[in-house]
């Protein structure tokens, strides 16, 4: 089982690991990782894998297998089993993915305040978000009051810190779970993402410490896809 670093520290851009097993023809299991495997609409995170000697691997993917174990698919020829590495992480692209992943808890905190809104699906990128909502109550005319309301929350610097709670404890506060409950990882631990005095949902994802870090959001999209269900595009800035 790889130790997921990620988890607990999102700050993390660099590591060293073992490799504990190869997955033929390009991907290797380390004892412990930094990079996110992707999930909950947010990409997985690139970098690269250096070995003791100097040479390097490019991170081009990761992914997280059935069995709990995190491979990274490597450009080259796998390295031996056993051997030390010392992982890299593209921050420039991770810090991206927080800020913005960051962005959509606030819109989606501001939005289930207003307007009961639940989360039906997200996609992050590197220089925007989307997010659907499932709200009757939430339309064109009050996108502007919800990106008023998103910064508002943003400039008052709240801290964003992470915590695990069993899952008897979440199943006594529904309102953690903002997507179906189906998407949520096995075990007795849930991972829980709190913007500190304001929201706090389940998440596996990589966030930014303090809302300030997110910027100015803008919601530069919306599209009615249905009766409940809203598209709305977020860029920072």
């Amino acid at each position: 089982m790889t130790e997921y670093l990620y988890s607990t520290d999102s700050y993390m851009r660099e590591f060293d690991a073992v490799i504990t097993d190869l997955v033929p023809p390009n991907g290797v299991v380390l004892d412990k990782t930094a990079f996110y495997p992707g999930g909950g609409g947010q990409p997985n995170d690139q970098g690269w894998l250096s070995l003791s000697g100097g040479k390097r691997f490019t991170v081009t993917a990761v992914r997280k297998a059935d069995d709990g174990r995190i491979v990274h698919l490597i450009d080259g020829e796998n390295p031996a089993l056993g051997e030390r590495v010392h992982g890299i992480i593209d921050w420039n692209l991770r810090y991206s993915y927080m800020r913005h992943h960051s962005a959509l808890h606030v819109v989606s905190g501001v939005a289930y305040n207003l307007y009961n809104a639940k989360i039906t699906g997200s996609n992050i990128y590197s220089d925007r978000a989307r997010m659907d909502l499932s709200s009757e109550q939430f339309d064109r005319s009050k996108v502007s009051h919800l990106q008023d309301e998103a910064n508002k929350i943003v400039m008052e610097d709240h801290r964003i810190t992470v915590r695990f709670i069993r899952r008897e404890e979440a199943a006594n506060n529904p309102s953690l779970a903002r997507v179906d409950p189906s998407l949520y990882p096995q075990g007795d631990m849930l991972r829980v993402v709190e913007i500190e005095g304001f929201d706090a949902q389940f998440d596996g994802g990589t966030h930014v410490s303090s809302t300030t870090e997110i910027g100015r959001i803008t919601i530069s999209r919306f599209e009615n896809k249905g009766r409940t269900n809203k598209r709305i595009e977020v860029v920072l800035s």
